[in-house]
């Protein structure tokens, strides 16, 4: 008999939650196998070598759509095309990030050879770096213009590789809770069945999905926001919490693994360096399935998922 390798296992192994396994599975990747006398699932000798193959692919940042392009395809046209556009793309982007790098250059050297040792140093650097605006602005700018268009048009594409965040405030709110489970629990067990047959009881706070998910050393708790009038007797054996809200730095984490979000949450670390605003540890992220619809789903390849990181204004 075909020896069976465990989800617990399989995580151990490749150093992976069980929410990513899961959502290899709901993207066609990988298979399960269950059996009668064990509830979790397990993966045969095929499975664990296609994981291996999707791992290899995501460390070279090929999206999960074209990894089910990949493996959708007999013979190696597919995968040939899609590592030739990853070496046209990181070329473009080295070729960019050079050119930047000349510009920035250029910048110092003007910079250097401009004299702000004389008379109120610092008003004048001031005024001049108040007429920064207008000087790219208009044509009579006598610096050199075509570096700073050239500026903009480079750090346009390079931003494209940047999510787009915004500091928003979600409200307090009621909602029932699935309580810490591990993935296995949250997805394989009763919350998910009984959420399905009670959905009359949620209500959207955002977009049109009801629901978030935040995870707590390895476990992770399904929130679902409820109606004013649902009472715990109506949620029972599932709790009702009252959920503080709070400030939230939102981006997209576009390909919905563990590995995408903590890239993505590297990148609003980053992103906040130049705010007023710091991630607040005392809160847990939150991941919300924004329009979660199969027909989306099927155009893009995989279903988008916005991340909640909480923040707070830093101390003074």
């Amino acid at each position: 008999m075909e020896k069976l390798v465990k989800i617990r296992d399989m995580t151990t192994r490749y150093d992976l939650s069980a929410r990513t396994l899961r959502y290899y599975e709901d993207m066609g990747l990988l298979q399960s196998i269950r059996s009668e006398d064990y509830a979790y699932r397990m993966y045969d000798e095929v499975n664990v070598k296609r994981l291996e193959q999707i791992l290899i692919l995501r460390k070279l940042n090929i999206s999960i759509k074209d990894i089910q392009r990949i493996f959708h395809t007999a013979g190696s046209e597919i995968v040939l095309e899609v590592l030739g556009k990853k070496v046209t793309g990181i070329d473009e982007e080295i070729s960019l990030l050079h050119e930047l790098r000349e510009i920035v250059l250029e910048f110092i050297h003007q910079i250097e050879s401009a004299d702000f040792g004389k008379e109120a140093d610092i008003k004048l650097l001031y005024e001049r770096a108040k007429e920064i605006k207008t000087q790219i602005t208009y044509t009579d700018y006598h610096g050199n213009s075509a570096a700073v268009n050239r500026l903009f048009a480079v750090t346009e594409k390079l931003d494209v590789k940047v999510p787009d965040i915004m500091i928003v405030r979600i409200p307090k709110f009621r909602a029932v809770t699935s309580g810490l489970l591990t993935f296995e629990e949250l997805f394989g067990g009763d919350f998910e069945p009984w959420q399905e047959t009670h959905n009359h009881f949620f209500k959207s706070v955002i977009f049109d999905a009801p629901d978030f998910l935040c995870e707590k050393d390895g476990r992770a708790e399904w929130i679902w926001v409820v109606k004013d009038e649902v009472t715990k007797a109506d949620t029972a054996p599932y709790e009702i919490i009252e959920y503080p809200g709070g400030l939230y730095a939102v981006s997209v984490s576009v390909d919905g693994d563990g590995e995408s979000h903590d890239r993505v949450r590297s990148k609003v670390e980053k992103w906040l360096e130049n705010t007023n605003f710091v991630i607040d540890n005392e809160r847990e992220l939150l991941g919300h399935m924004i329009y979660a619809d199969d027909e989306i789903k099927e155009g893009l390849g995989y279903h988008q998922m916005n991340l909640y990181t909480p923040v707070k204004l830093k101390k003074i």
